[in-house]
């Protein structure tokens, strides 16, 4: 919540409210406080929580003013404005915190993110040391600080270096030791080395193990069974450490320990992770509770784009929004915690982005958008039961991948609908072998029974590949010299 010390009279009943996922009620209750003003920051975390950014800016904005000396409602209104990806502005309202005595690392930290999202990554690589230098164990920066070292240099020992510096002053710091295993992961470390840092420093806690259970899913499933029902012990009934046993015991073919855990877990009912690993259940089983998670006919909608007013015809229009997308592609690899391996990744939310050619791409979707949402229609499935017939984009990204690369199987947890729309091509795509197709419904893990991708949508250029964001997708790598241009968005309901 908001880097601020205040408390209102009402906070131990808004926090209930809180606690318990009400939170336009939490929001009313602190509107009709004595003195609504001095819960602003409040205020303003439960709207971005409900995804009313601009009226969280204004309440930002209005305490910034409130409080015109105050360092911490800049800091605030900063940290909001980078969410919004609006950094040239999130960078002006940090300096005036520095202006006005704030130096924390948290503010070091909002100043990074904003400088790397305009693209100056010199400056923002040294924004993200001061704030290190401050806090040496700062998990998050050093975090952002080590995938932005990658990305631009692909060089994976540069990349670690800070974070190794830090867990060798501190050795017995679990979330470092976390984050040297993540980094390693993602920059090609094999599991086993993974699972070996991660036990090295004798720390037991439950986000070790899960990090070590799901390093030893590939190598070792009684090693990696251990470490989860360890992780279990230490957090019983934590909706992410039960998710992990539940990918184990799919893993090892044990379906009965998989049925309990699916009915055991309190969870929220929508959460795409889990009806991810219902899916694969149900494929595995046999077994189905009527909702048809893997009914690609229904849910797989492909169909091309509109082409946008000023542009004569489609294919002009995707190559202007080609070299849009390449103007953004400047780093060398791709990003920590993301699907995508031996390619790059945009950093920046494309909807805001001022380019013609990409704005008008909001355009082009919305009627195939419209089309799959009127498709869908009403019902009780967990697809369905969501539908209010209005839509906002939660999230935009380009990806350019390079030749071999791909997309491992993944979902998007923030999403409702999830998509991929192709831009430019290799030849690799025609070629016969599905290279470059995107496939559905394989897990990331090795089942005990042969889990293929069971539906593939072939590619072309302005095709918009529509499908639930619960989904298990994943691109088969291509040969050949040339890229592979997408860009890739989730709906959620409005």
């Amino acid at each position: 919540m908001s880097h601020d010390g205040r408390s209102s009279p009402e906070r131990a009943a808004i926090d209930r409210l809180i606690a318990a996922g009400r939170y336009e009620e939490a929001l009313a209750g602190l509107r009709a406080a004595a003195n609504p003003s001095t819960t602003w920051p409040l205020q303003a975390d439960l709207l971005k929580l409900l995804g009313r950014l601009d009226e969280a800016l204004a309440l930002r904005v209005a305490q910034a003013k409130a409080r015109p000396i105050s360092s911490v409602s800049e800091h605030n209104l900063a940290a909001l404005l980078g969410d919004m990806r609006r950094h040239v502005e999130a960078e002006a309202a940090v300096r005036r915190a520095f202006e006005k005595g704030g130096d924390a690392p948290e503010t070091w930290l909002v100043l990074a993110r904003s400088l790397a999202g305009q693209e100056k990554y010199d400056d923002g690589e040294h924004a993200y040391r001061q704030a290190v230098a401050r806090r040496p164990a700062y998990v998050e920066a050093l975090r952002e600080l080590a995938q932005l070292i990658w990305m631009r240099t692909a060089d994976a020992a540069r990349a670690l270096a800070p974070v190794r510096e830090a867990l060798d002053s501190a050795p017995g710091d679990s979330g470092l030791r976390g984050l040297l295993g993540l980094l390693m992961d993602y920059t090609g470390s094999a599991p086993r080395e993974v699972w070996g840092t991660l036990v090295e420093g004798g720390v037991r806690n439950p986000a070790i193990d899960l990090a070590a259970a799901n390093a030893a899913l590939s190598f070792d499933l009684d090693l990696a069974l251990d470490h989860a029902l360890t992780a279990v012990a230490g957090a019983p009934g934590h909706p992410v450490v039960a998710l992990k046993l539940a990918e184990i015991r799919l893993a090892r073919g044990e379906l009965d320990h998989v049925s309990a855990l699916l009915a055991g877990t309190v969870r929220p009912a929508d959460d795409q992770n889990w009806l991810s690993l219902q899916a694969t259940y149900e494929r595995l089983s046999g077994a189905s509770d009527g909702l048809a998670l893997n009914d690609y006919d229904a849910f797989v909608q492909g169909g091309l784009i509109d082409t946008p007013e000023g542009w004569s015809d489609l294919t002009a229009y995707l190559d202007d929004l080609a070299a849009a997308l390449r103007r953004l592609h400047t780093f060398r690899t791709h990003p920590v915690g993301q699907s995508l391996r031996h390619g790059t990744q945009t950093q920046v939310d494309l909807k805001s982005s001022d380019d013609p050619a990409i704005r008008a791409f909001f355009v082009a979707i919305h009627g195939p958008i419209k089309s799959y949402m009127e498709r869908l229609g009403a019902g009780d499935d967990h697809l369905r039961r969501r539908h209010t017939g209005a839509y906002r984009i939660a999230g935009c990204w380009s990806v350019q991948l390079a030749p071999n690369g791909y997309h491992a199987p993944h979902v998007h947890p923030e999403g409702w609908l999830s998509s991929a729309c192709y831009i430019d091509l290799p030849a690799a795509v025609d070629a016969g072998g599905r290279e470059g197709w995107i496939g559905f419904g394989a897990p990331p893990f090795v089942c005990a029974a042969p889990t293929p991708p069971e539906h593939f949508e072939k590619p072309e250029p302005g095709k918009l590949v529509l499908f639930p964001s619960y989904m298990w997708h994943g691109t088969v790598p291509f040969s050949g010299e040339e890229t592979r241009l997408t860009i890739a968005f989730d709906v959620v309901p409005a």
